[in-house]
């Protein structure tokens, strides 16, 4: 019996790898939202924020998780934005140091200035977990639209990645 059921969960890991490493969250185009979020920590994902406000797909970008060291004058000039548009429409973010953190600081700033829909914005390993954590820390009403920045992970990315969003979902319907 015992054989039975660790043959089931290793299949059912492995059913599920397969479907989250083979099926990856995409880009989600010209979606209009009145806000959006870049998680750092990930090639391509700030430069896809700034994208999205320059089509006016949003017209406010939270660059959440931002190094403590780095000066906005600096965010400015590695990534050619003029202050005119950082002064309007891009907010760095601090206080995040981890994907869960990243959601609170986000909901507290969509909160603080009434956002209804937000873009999230990360890695398309990545956005299945930071979507979990930003459904659960959302404020009440708002939306999440989910924008994946396609990457080539690598498989050590890929299963670690697929632990922790086993881990998270595992505790969330542990304290439901």
């Amino acid at each position: 019996m015992f054989r039975r059921i660790l043959s089931l969960l290793v299949l059912v890991w492995l059913l599920g790898f397969v479907w989250f490493a083979v099926v990856p969250p995409k880009p989600v185009g010209e979606a209009q939202a009145d806000a959006a979020v870049v998680l750092t920590g990930g090639e391509g994902r700030i430069d896809r924020g700034l994208e999205v406000l320059a089509e006016k797909w949003s017209p406010a970008l939270l660059v959440s998780g931002v190094d403590r060291d780095v000066r906005p004058r600096e965010f400015e000039v590695e990534y050619e934005i003029s202050p005119r548009l950082m002064k309007c429409c891009i907010t760095l973010g601090f206080e995040s140091f981890d994907t869960r953190s990243n959601a609170l600081e986000s909901s507290r700033w969509l909160a603080r200035n009434k956002f209804r829909t937000v873009r999230l914005i990360t890695s398309d390993w990545h956005m299945r977990r930071a979507a979990l954590e930003f459904e659960m820390a959302k404020p009440e009403g708002v939306i999440v639209i989910r924008d994946a920045v396609p990457t080539h992970p690598s498989l050590k990315t890929l299963i670690l990645e697929y632990h922790k969003l086993i881990v998270r979902q595992l505790s969330w319907l542990w304290d439901a």
